[in-house]
């Protein structure tokens, strides 16, 4: 899920205003790197982040059978990625994405096997080559990733993605588009999922900004060089668990809502996040067995999380 919303996210980058609004003698490569060079790019060339999250308690199930509820008492995220451009031509952009996040859990539970400090660290690695094209004298953009990810003692999983955003619509006030994101990768849980984003400045100053099934928001710049946003974003976490000669797979969907702040300072980025983060599910699978064939399942209770981080953008206004 991780290079899945990475792969959604990059897709609707590529759909809006500079691809419009830049001068026509502009290739669409140069349209697309002044839309992600904006003063809060989606894309970030370089970033690092730290999240904690309060202590929770879960509930959970180990081959349908129920377990004593466990308390989570830390729970916090180091990630590290990086969005890097390899060639770029007027038809087509080929660029790599490079991702590291380490998770420590501690957890406290009556039964003595159950782990109680663990630390997991996880990477991945993204080959993307993109194309534009029209369909339907429509503004199209095609894409096709493949990406290894694993630990910090195996290359485990390889996945292949292909795309195809269409813009609807793109002016000064209104960016709207549709899509499809086709997943070749045996553990998904579903083979295709359909995108959709949209962008809407309000006269107020007001900004809707939805990428579907990644996030709603809405923003509000306060400074020359700040801007505040309310709303939902869905992120994963996810790594090998290793036990004898077996390699298995906990992945875990959360969403967290409440305020993002951003700062800008020369070609640095600062944010900090706030608010409360809900997990719909939480399991644990056989690394060849698909997410819907898993042997642990938890439910965690609502907790609050903090996260800050620091983007360098070279390329930035």
């Amino acid at each position: 899920m991780n290079t899945l919303h990475k792969t959604i996210l990059t897709s609707s980058i590529l759909f809006i205003s500079n691809i419009v609004s830049a001068q026509t003698r502009d290739s669409i490569p140069q349209k697309v790197a002044a839309y992600v060079a904006e003063k809060f790019p989606i894309a970030r060339d370089f970033n690092v982040e730290f999240t904690q999250v309060t202590p929770y308690k879960f509930s959970s199930k180990l081959y349908d059978a129920d377990l004593p509820e466990t308390k989570v008492n830390n729970f916090s995220q180091v990630k590290v990625s990086s969005n890097i451009n390899l060639i770029k031509t007027q038809k087509w952009i080929l660029s790599t994405n490079l991702n590291y996040r380490y998770t420590a859990i501690n957890t406290e539970s009556s039964i003595s096997e159950y782990p109680k400090q663990n630390d997991f660290h996880y990477h991945s690695e993204t080959l993307s080559f993109t194309y534009f094209s029209k369909l339907f004298n429509k503004m199209t953009i095609y894409s096709a990733n493949f990406s290894v990810d694993g630990s910090e003692q195996h290359f485990e999983r390889m996945r292949g993605m292909v795309t195809g955003t269409m813009i609807l619509k793109a002016n000064a006030k209104t960016k709207m588009t549709v899509g499809l994101v086709g997943i070749i990768d045996p553990s998904s849980q579903v083979p295709v999922i359909p995108t959709f984003s949209y962008e809407h400045k309000f006269d107020n100053g007001l900004i809707a900004d939805i990428i579907l099934p990644k996030r709603i928001l809405i923003k509000k710049n306060i400074s020359e060089n700040g801007r505040i946003s309310l709303g939902s974003e869905m992120e994963n976490t996810s790594f090998y668990i290793y036990d004898k000669d077996r390699t298995y797979e906990f992945r875990q969907l959360e969403i967290n809502s409440g305020a993002i702040y951003e700062h800008k300072i020369g070609s640095f980025t600062g944010t900090v996040k706030t608010g409360l983060r809900s997990v719909p599910n939480s399991r644990i699978f056989e690394k060849n067995e698909s997410f819907k064939n898993y042997f642990f399942e938890a439910s965690p209770k609502t907790s609050f999380y903090f996260n800050i981080g620091i983007s360098y953008n070279p390329f930035g206004k």
